[in-house]
Formats: structure tokens, C-alpha cells, sequence
């Protein structure tokens, strides 16, 4: 990850047009243990994620909470019970993970909940 600095993420925040993605930026530039999510969420949308239902489920076990900065897409299965939280989802990944009773969250919810930022791992 490129080194960038608070400032230059602050700047960035003006120019985010999403009001989800400003929000979520606002949130984690407020806590220093969300800056690397941060970061990303502060860059191009063009380098956010785009992560199939398939590789969540070779990357995770039962009860992880998974970040994607980016987007879930439908192509795979998950057969565990996760918690999932992204920038968006595809309607068959949400209706996929709803069917093995997977958690479903944004991303600025998680920041609310979990400002330590513990347990989690960041799919890219």
C-alpha cells in the first residue's frame, strides 16, 4: 500500500461524491485503527475490490468477519456462517449469503461497532 498522508485523505474525502463512501471514509479517518481501510476507500473507485463468493470461502472459516473494500459479486457459494461487510454486494451474493444466514454489513457499521478493529480479515 502507497503511503498517503491524513491530509491528502481528507482531500480526497471533498471530492467523494457517494454519500455512503464519504461517510464511511469520515469514520474511519476518525480512528487510527481503520486507516488502512481508509486509505483504499480514499483512492480511485477503480481500485476498489471486486471479490466472488468463491474466494471468501477459501479465505475464511465459520465466525470470521470479512472486509471488502469494494464489491461482493455472486460467483461461488459459501457454506459457513461469516459476517460479511463491504461497499456494496450483487443481489445474488446478498441472497446467497442470506441462505447460509451469513451477517451482512456496510462498512462504516462495522467501524461503529468494532473501533479496534479486531478480528478481521481484509480481502482484497
Amino acid at each position: 500500500m502507497e503511503n498517503i498522508s491524513k491530509t491528502k485523505i481528507k482531500f480526497n474525502l471533498k471530492r467523494k461524491t457517494n454519500p455512503e463512501v464519504s461517510e464511511t471514509l469520515a469514520l474511519a479517518l476518525k480512528n487510527k485503527n481503520w486507516l488502512q481501510i481508509a486509505k483504499i476507500i480514499s483512492s480511485s473507485r477503480r481500485k476498489y475490490s471486486k471479490v466472488n463468493l468463491l474466494d471468501i470461502e477459501k479465505q475464511t472459516t465459520t465466525g470470521d468477519t470479512v472486509i471488502v473494500v469494494g464489491k461482493v459479486l455472486g460467483q461461488g457459494d459459501v457454506s459457513k456462517k461469516i459476517r460479511v461487510c463491504a461497499l456494496g454486494f450483487s443481489k445474488s451474493a446478498l441472497e446467497k449469503l442470506k441462505k447460509t444466514k451469513s451477517e451482512v454489513v456496510s462498512i462504516s457499521e462495522e467501524i461503529k461497532k468494532n473501533s479496534k478493529a479486531e478480528g478481521l480479515k481484509l480481502i482484497v
